[in-house]
């Protein structure tokens, strides 16, 4: 009997597990069953077709995208630049910054920024397919931000197709092809957002440069920002920001400019920057008006450097100092018109204009004098070097 009884209770607290398991098994179901809801194993969502031969739908502007990094990226190559120092026990210390590039010649020439490999005593580059480059430092050019490094001719597979940065608009798409954090090969969109921008970078001002809003972060520099044919229009160079990170304003060099670098560079180490020698400020309709100068734009010159090109060429300076509206102001002097030609109405303007020209070229200036335009002719000089 006893055994009957113990038998009794152990099938019935069998039963009351198998059951509490079961609703425990089914809680969800239970659950969403109760709040009207589904369980997850009954939902059904629309999925896409299995068939692999499916075509792949992307839009006209998506497909030019893909096509450019297709033809472009084997091109681009991640930069690691290693320095040596000494630490506070005298010990050497290496430390690594990142960068990119891309690669403009079959001799494997790469185009990047200086301020990426300037200090570097080691350069290591990492091509699209993988394989790793020791590299050698062929020029750099602080002044313009602009350095040729070059690889064994063995590890080049594509070259990148250099394009025309002077036919550029506002409004055109803008492709950027970079190794932001060290994420190889990152590609990003944007447009060109404007054109002929200043900025100041370290101990240099960059002039004439390209604006973008193609996100552009710390190890993107160096990289190429290309146009809708895969053209490189410029070298990502500098962003504005106050974080360190990207915040939609990114700034190129147009590739006009850095190809005549890189092609000095190659061919002799060094850049032979063409030079001016005057110190100048925009003239603005205050100034004009309180100075009685005659004219409402242009660029009045302020300072003439000894022996400069614009010294030898008859430019006159400011001849005394006067405050309008609390800024010092060399008055006096000749006002720049124009160059060649072409309107400038600041330094950005002049300094740009002289960019695009050769040591040896003759520049003309109309210059605004005692009440009347002068034509003034200027043989342009190698900028001294530092």
């Amino acid at each position: 009997m006893a055994f009957l009884k113990f038998l009794y209770r152990a099938v019935v607290a069998a039963l009351v597990i198998i059951g509490v398991s079961a609703v425990y098994q089914n809680w969800d179901r239970l659950m969403f069953a109760l709040q009207g809801r589904p369980a997850a194993d009954e939902l059904e969502f629309n999925r896409p077709a299995s068939d692999a031969s499916r075509p792949l739908v992307v839009s006209s502007d998506e497909k030019v995208v893909m096509e450019v990094f297709d033809r472009t990226h084997p091109a681009v190559v991640n930069i690691v630049a290693t320095t040596l120092s000494m630490n506070f026990w005298m010990e050497v210390i290496p430390r690594q910054g990142q960068g990119s590039g891309f690669i403009i010649d079959k001799e494997g020439y790469v185009l990047t920024n200086d301020h990426v490999v300037s200090r570097a005593q080691d350069i290591t580059v990492t091509l699209g397919d993988g394989k790793k480059a020791e590299a050698i430092l062929v020029g750099r050019d602080p002044s313009t931000d602009i350095a040729v490094i070059k690889i064994p001719a063995r590890f080049v597979t594509t070259v990148a197709t250099l394009g025309d940065s002077s036919r550029l608009h506002v409004g055109q798409k803008a492709i950027a092809i970079g190794n932001p954090f060290g994420l190889s090969h990152s590609l990003t969109t944007g447009t060109v957002s404007a054109l002929n921008r200043e900025i100041r970078q370290s101990e240099t001002t960059l002039t004439g440069l390209i604006q973008t809003d193609a996100a552009i972060n710390p190890g993107n520099s160096g990289g190429p920002l290309l146009n809708s044919s895969g053209e490189v229009i410029g070298i990502n160079s500098a962003i504005f920001s106050l974080s360190g990170g990207y915040q939609g304003i990114g700034f190129a060099i147009p590739i006009n400019q850095a190809r005549d670098v890189a092609t000095q560079l190659i061919a002799h180490g060094h850049y032979a920057k063409p030079w001016l020698g005057i110190a100048g400020l925009a003239v603005t309709s205050e100034m004009a008006q309180i100075l009685n100068l005659g004219v409402t734009e242009g660029v009045l010159v302020g300072d003439v450097a000894p022996m400069s090109p614009a010294f030898k060429g008859g430019l006159i300076g400011g001849q005394r100092e006067l405050i309008v509206g609390n800024v010092r102001i060399p008055a006096g002097g000749d006002i720049i018109l124009s160059i060649d030609g072409k309107k400038v109405r600041d330094m950005n303007a002049v300094i740009t204009e002289i960019n695009r020209r050769k040591v040896g070229e003759t520049v003309k200036l109309d210059a605004w004098r005692n009440g009347k335009a002068v034509p003034v002719e200027v043989v342009l000089e190698e900028r001294p070097r530092e």
